[in-house]
């Protein structure tokens, strides 16, 4: 209402958190399409990415969270299928600036070959804190384990606990960026149907 009353965006959004711009995952989240637009250049799904995060957050680590999560899924969503998971990790690694989000993937990079998603939430985090380095590379390190099993990577997901609704649906939108890793039909069968004016858009 703010905006609507005439206030500049991008005054708002950066006077958060003494001046700095909120650093939380919610612009994380809505990447994931970005990423599979532009499923055959992930330089531009990142670019764009970070120029779309600036409306809602200013933050530095919120806008390469963002970057990030578009890198990913336009790496999933490669014409050629999807990478494997050194490949994506290493691929977004690559697209993100030096940040803590860039450092905390580097350590997921070093540790896709744990198992147990609780020991890696324990050094990674799990979104407890709602910033987006303590967010993002754990959701990347589950989405890379687990490219082509949407279920498989929920479950890996949500096992670890923490701010499980932002971790899954970051997950749940790389994976599901290439057809390989679409939901299951049983999952896709109890949602509800969009609305009336948006089922045009989605053929």
């Amino acid at each position: 209402w703010v905006v609507g009353a005439g206030g500049a965006w991008g005054v708002l959004s950066s006077a958060v958190f003494p001046g700095l711009g909120a650093w939380v995952t919610g612009a994380a989240l809505p990447p994931p399409p970005l990423g599979a637009w532009y499923a055959d250049d992930p330089e531009q799904a990142t670019h764009q990415a970070e120029i779309s995060s600036y409306t809602t957050h200013q933050h530095r680590e919120a806008v390469v969270g963002a970057m990030a999560v578009a890198a990913a899924a336009s790496l999933a969503a490669a014409p050629g299928g999807p990478p494997s998971p050194e490949d994506l990790l290493d691929g977004v690694i690559a697209l993100v600036p030096r940040s803590a989000v860039g450092a905390g993937l580097r350590r997921a990079r070093d540790m896709l070959d744990y198992r147990d998603a609780g020991t890696v939430a324990a050094v990674l985090g799990n979104g407890r804190r709602t910033s987006a380095h303590d967010t993002v590379p754990f959701a990347l390190w589950s989405a890379a384990r687990s490219l082509g099993d949407y279920e498989q990577a929920f479950w890996v997901t949500a096992q670890a606990g923490g701010d499980v609704d932002t971790t899954c649906a970051i997950v749940g939108g790389v994976v599901a960026s290439g057809e390989a890793g679409a939901p299951p039909a049983g999952w896709l069968a109890q949602t509800e149907e969009p609305p009336a004016w948006l089922t045009p858009l989605l053929r």
